[in-house]
């Protein structure tokens, strides 16, 4: 998939978006930031971080097990600054 493409998946399902649209605020996260920030479970904040990481959008900022907290990748800079001419 080309980055447009990666932009159009991530718009279809409002976990995604919402995750990586918290990005753009901060350089680094925790998933219960994202979740507690947009009023969502812990569990599908977590669940889109793992679609986001798949696809190489995001990735831990350490090897810990539990407790990750995560940055954009390069690729998830342009997959967010694509979103972001999507919707201006």
């Amino acid at each position: 998939m080309d980055i447009k493409e990666i932009a159009l998946w991530v718009i279809d399902v409002d976990r995604r978006l919402i995750t990586l649209k918290a990005f753009k605020e901060e350089k680094i996260l925790h998933p219960s930031i994202i979740a507690k920030e947009n009023n969502r479970s812990i569990q599908n904040i977590s669940r889109a971080i793992h679609e986001l990481e798949q696809q190489h959008i995001l990735k831990p900022i350490d090897d810990k097990v539990s407790w990750r907290k995560y940055i954009l990748t390069e690729k998830g800079k342009k997959v967010l600054h694509e979103i972001e001419n999507i919707y201006n």
